[in-house]
């Protein structure tokens, strides 16, 4: 099969496009032969090394946790797929090797969910982490009716699926930082657009003066610290990237798990037209440094996607 590997840790030049043999599947592994590959910052972080202490790695190491494909083969445990079911997949293994920049997956069925059939390719792949991490997050703090949801980083790939998934679960409002560039996409998602940066805290007190009721930190650093004095009750604070600080302020961690009964909540929405997923580029599976690059540029709006 063809897949960009690394060799070692570092810069993404060394992502390299390759032919391997084909991935060992386990009994309860489903082999997805992949359409589209969704490209997401941990992937970066994967490639530099910084996940080494948290995962067994292996070399050559073929990076990516999120795609959309078709069944080729299933294990002879597996017993909610068949060859030939379109799927979608937060494929986040035990260890790192077998990623999902390849044309060929081996995907625990935990990890996988029918593709929503309203999305394509490339729409479906852009789903899987970036949902379940907003949606898991949403979750935690029991985002519902009556609340005033706080999501940072509303333009990006969690924050723009956060913010639709706030106002699916019940949220009355849902107020959204971003760049002034992107106020008109977050405000078509659903959301208050507010600015970023310096005096954030003021400028969201000017559109809610009460504060808010649930705030996804997306950013760490000062960002948890605004967040956490906007709000009533700490416990309903929640970081994707900063778990120590978040912890100290009396909120939770959130790292995205693999869900298979909540990828199918998220498709169900994407089919109902409740959920969108937006996506900012597509490159050629070749180009996956160029994609990775972009994205740790920042400023997406949306996801970025390989295409296999």
């Amino acid at each position: 099969m063809k897949a960009i590997t690394i060799d070692a840790w570092g810069p993404a030049d060394r992502l390299a496009l390759r032919e391997l043999p084909d991935p060992p599947m386990g009994p309860d592994t489903v082999l997805v032969r992949v359409r589209a590959a969704g490209v997401n910052p941990v992937d970066g972080k994967v490639r530099e090394g910084h996940l080494a202490g948290a995962f067994p790695s292996h070399f050559p190491l073929v990076p990516g946790w999120d795609a959309a494909g078709v069944v080729a083969a299933v294990g002879p445990a597996v017993a909610g797929f068949a060859v030939g079911d379109e799927v979608v997949g937060y494929v986040r293994r035990d260890d790192l090797q077998y990623g999902t920049y390849a044309e060929l997956v081996p995907a625990p069925e935990r990890c996988l969910a029918d593709k929503p059939s309203q999305a394509s390719w490339t729409e479906a792949a852009g789903l899987p982490l970036a949902g379940l991490t907003a949606y898991q997050a949403l979750q935690l703090a029991r985002t519902g009716a009556g609340d005033t949801v706080l999501v940072h980083g509303a333009s990006g790939g969690v924050g723009h699926l956060a913010v639709q998934l706030a106002r699916a679960l019940g949220a009355d409002r849902v107020i959204g930082t971003a760049s002034e560039a992107h106020h008109d996409f977050v405000r078509s998602l659903g959301a208050e657009p507010v600015s970023d940066g310096t005096g954030l805290a003021d400028r969201v007190r000017a559109v809610a003066p009460d504060g808010v009721d649930v705030a996804l930190d997306l950013y760490g650093g000062e960002t948890l610290d605004v967040s956490a004095a906007l709000l009533s009750r700490p416990a309903r604070l929640l970081s994707t990237v900063d778990p120590e600080h978040v912890s100290r302020l009396g909120g939770s961690f959130v790292f995205g798990k693999p869900s298979t009964v909540d990828l199918r909540v998220l498709a169900g929405l994407v089919d109902a037209g409740r959920l969108t997923v937006h996506v900012a580029q597509v490159f050629p599976l070749a180009r996956a440094a160029d994609a990775q690059r972009l994205v740790e540029a920042g400023q997406v709006r949306g996801k970025v996607v390989l295409e296999v």
